[in-house]
């Protein structure tokens, strides 16, 4: 017989995973493919969070990059990657750590993917997105909140 505490068991599951937009332009093709490819790149990360009911969450990561041939723009993908999580039980600080890494965790592959196969549909060299640490971006968000800076969701911008 086990002892009842009154906590309940925590669950979590992933419902859905989707690709909620996509974007990619090349502005100056044709011309862009020849020149001697030298690509300047900017990577931006945003990450949302929508409560809907009975311990359902959709996170949503939009991954944004630009690249650049000298002053041009070569290409822009732009990917937001969602899904719906159904988290239970979890004490606040702990959902929002989960909904902030875990869940971003779990759609970043995706979203990367996405944005490979985008690229190299564009005519271009695959674009392969280096690992994030949303562990590490989380902390700095709740250090920013902590400490009243810009309350804003987690982002990050990378050059």
């Amino acid at each position: 017989m086990s002892e009842n505490t009154g906590e309940q068991e925590k669950q979590f599951a992933i419902q859905k995973l989707y690709i909620k937009d996509v974007s990619f332009e090349s502005p100056n093709s044709p011309q862009v493919f020849t020149e001697h490819w030298e690509p300047q790149v900017n990577l931006n990360l945003n990450s949302a969070v929508q409560s809907l009911q009975n311990g359902h969450y959709e996170v949503a990561l939009t991954v944004t990059a630009t690249v650049k041939q000298g002053d041009n723009t070569a290409y822009l993908v732009e990917v937001c990657q969602a899904g719906i999580f159904t988290l239970v039980n979890f004490p606040e600080p702990e959902l929002g750590r989960m909904l902030g890494t875990y869940c971003l965790n779990v759609i970043y592959p995706y979203a990367r993917e996405v944005v490979s196969d985008l690229v190299i549909k564009g005519g271009f060299p695959p674009l392969l997105l280096a690992p994030v640490n949303f562990d590490l971006l989380y902390a700095k968000h709740q250090a920013q909140q902590a400490g009243g800076i810009d309350a804003a969701p987690p982002s990050n911008t990378i050059n």
